[in-house]
């Protein structure tokens, strides 16, 4: 299957669009669209998420409907929260376009902390558990390991300016983290980075309010639902 005909925004996520690519690099895409408001009326609602599927060209797409992709931007989720920071998109309709428009609005300094730094602990614990379990010779620990450190560093950087870069200014640290994670001072590198952010959190001032604005959402929303309320599935 192929990506849905109700697209309000699509680009390209992951690798590609952090600098990390490599020759084995697939290309993933990440997109919002919009359900039938009237499908939401029925006996089965939809689940407002289709998942990871076969999108362009037959790489690995995630498309999630309007209002599930706003609620997870809300809480800061890393994954989803991209798609509104990219530099270029393949699908930008004029409601996508506003909705890249209101990304500000979604911020909030503790969500922003606790999503990024959190999800990133999580994704180390993870990581250094591999090392233990399946050894040295795993080489999903260098990719493990580069998107780690990215994840910190975007997160410092929303916290602290409230903008996103998705792309790195210089892979290459990144790409040596990855490379230390399969020599025995990996565990000491990463436990290292991890104290190194968390105090860097603890002194920092953040950019972004207390709470997200919430006003301007639901006025999109509230819109884009109207405005789809008769609208065949795609």
């Amino acid at each position: 299957m192929g990506e849905p005909s109700d697209l309000m925004l699509e680009g390209v996520v992951g690798s590609f669009a952090y600098g990390l690519n490599t020759p084995d690099s697939d290309v993933d895409y990440l997109g919002v669209y919009v359900e039938p408001t009237r499908t939401f009326l029925g006996l089965h609602p939809p689940t407002r998420d289709r998942g990871t599927r076969q999108g362009r060209d037959g790489a690995d797409a995630t498309y999630h409907e309007v209002g599930k992709a706003m609620g997870l931007i809300l809480a800061c989720n890393p994954t989803v929260t991209e798609v509104l920071w990219l530099d270029d998109y393949i699908v930008a309709t004029e409601f996508g376009t506003e909705l890249v428009g209101l990304r500000s609005s979604f911020l909030s300094a503790q969500r922003v902390r606790h999503a990024y730094f959190g999800y990133a602990m999580a994704q180390f614990r993870r990581m250094l558990h591999r090392r233990e379990t399946q050894g040295l010779g795993d080489k999903r620990l260098a990719k493990h390991a580069r998107h780690c450190r990215r994840l910190l560093w975007q997160g410092y950087e929303l916290y602290t300016t409230g903008v996103l870069p998705v792309r790195l200014p210089d892979p290459e640290p990144y790409f040596e983290f990855g490379r230390q994670m399969l020599d025995e001072s990996g565990d000491a590198a990463a436990k290292a980075l991890l104290a190194e952010y968390e105090e860097k959190f603890d002194s920092a001032v953040s950019a972004l309010p207390e709470r997200p604005d919430e006003a301007p959402l639901e006025d999109f929303l509230q819109r884009v639902r109207r405005a789809h309320l008769d609208a065949r599935p795609g």
